[in-house]
């Protein structure tokens, strides 16, 4: 996916009220842009970051710039902007990049499904194989510190009682007789692996482990990013604690 039009560079200034922020560029000066991301966004700005801004190109709208990357002291590249994500695994399946979900005829989005007023990211058919229900989850949090591996990233940078919803509903899927996946796609070019964050929600960590061992596929994928596109790359190992 490329950034069309190309996206502009800024200094953060900061962050607040979760979709707002505050940056300067010579273009411009100071100015604020739509933040995307009402998530906790944790580890994935400090102030003074180089970031990467959308030209909505838009009159009309109250904010013009929507930030979409966040460059870090240490040169990582973070895309923070989480409605991409989808998008992307799309892309990364029509050029068939993923080995785990190839082989369907038709993929559709936001399916209502489940017990709990769910709607999976995708669907994937076809005649001769079970339903493919894939979630995609955004990681973007990387812990640093001894007690973490070098790289190591984890989802989710916050409780989160949805995804542990959407795990409820995947393990469903299985005992129903369909194939389940959860998909974390690495949008931080730091993270060289995925674990569930159980030092932030260790109700999210054990569920995970309840259903990899349920059957559900848990797989995830980097991307590569740069300021000018950003896409599906190669897989990344997933580590489990066992909470059994």
């Amino acid at each position: 996916m490329r950034f069309i039009p190309p996206l502009e560079k800024a200094t953060l200034k900061k962050r607040y009220k979760r979709f707002l922020a505050d940056v300067h560029n010579t273009k411009h000066g100071d100015f604020t842009a739509h933040c995307p991301n009402t998530g906790s966004m944790k580890n994935c700005w400090q102030e003074g970051d180089t970031v990467w801004l959308l030209d909505s190109d838009n009159p009309k709208r109250k904010y013009q710039y929507t930030w979409v990357l966040d460059e870090t002291a240490t040169g990582d590249l973070i895309c923070i902007n989480t409605h991409l994500a989808n998008q992307i695994v799309m892309e990364g399946i029509s050029e068939n990049k993923i080995k785990q979900l190839k082989g369907y005829d038709s993929v559709r989005q936001e399916v209502k499904y489940g017990d709990e007023n769910s709607r999976i990211d995708l669907l994937l058919e076809a005649a001769d194989k079970p339903d493919c229900y894939v979630e995609i989850k955004t990681v973007t949090l990387l812990e640093q510190g001894e007690e973490f591996k070098a790289g190591a990233g984890f989802f989710p940078d916050a409780v989160s009682t949805r995804g542990q919803k959407h795990l409820r509903e995947l393990m469903a899927m299985i005992e129903q007789g369909h194939c389940a996946v959860l998909f974390f796609l690495v949008q931080h070019t730091g993270i060289k692996s995925v674990s569930p964050a159980a030092h932030i929600d260790p109700q999210y960590a054990k569920l995970l482990d309840q259903a990899a061992k349920a059957g559900v596929e848990i797989i995830a994928y980097n991307t590569h990013i740069s300021s000018a596109e950003i896409y599906l790359s190669k897989e990344l190992p997933v580590i489990i604690p066992d909470f059994s």
